[in-house]
């Protein structure tokens, strides 16, 4: 398999970063090349076959530099297998349940539908109060967010699996 894959992510305390990077080595693993990079730092997709675009959501919204890369790059991202993903809630319900139903932001929908993307995942995230500044722990107390590490490998790396077979076919 020859497909040179770019993993793309915006993330702001590694939760989605590490999330993006296990796509990645599960993607070499198959046998396909595999960039791991966060959205605002790629300069060029013309040498990719495929790409996975995710972000962390806060309040329903994607972070902006994954927003203005799903935005800035439609045209070239309608031209290829395109996956995206979303981190975010915390526990131990489905994701999209704990968001009532939330599965992408509904401002970046129109772009997506225009994609066409393969595929929209929606995984747990993390959730470390050691990382977040007063604000946001304010906010985790008011809402009683559950705080730990919620990622889900397993489904992750199924996640991933499915892409490279699609990409074997």
């Amino acid at each position: 398999m020859d497909s040179r894959v770019l993993v793309a992510y915006a993330s702001k305390h590694g939760a989605t970063a590490g999330i993006a990077e296990r796509i990645g080595e599960v993607l070499r693993e198959k046998g396909l090349q595999a960039d791991v990079m966060p959205a605002e730092r790629v300069a060029d997709l013309g040498s990719y076959d495929a790409i996975v675009l995710g972000s962390a959501v806060y309040a329903g919204q994607w972070r902006k530099e994954a927003a203005e890369f799903l935005e800035s790059r439609e045209e070239a991202l309608a031209r290829r297998p395109v996956w995206l993903f979303s981190s975010g809630p915390t526990g131990e319900e489905d994701p999209v349940e704990a968001m009532d139903g939330w599965r992408f932001p509904e401002g970046l929908q129109p772009v997506a539908d225009r994609i066409e993307p393969r595929d929209v995942a929606f995984f747990h995230g993390v959730l470390d109060m050691k990382k977040l500044n007063l604000a946001e722990k304010l906010v985790v107390k008011a809402l009683k967010a559950p705080t730990g590490d919620f990622r889900n490998w397993d489904v992750i790396t199924s996640w991933a699996e499915n892409i490279a077979a699609a990409l074997e076919a």
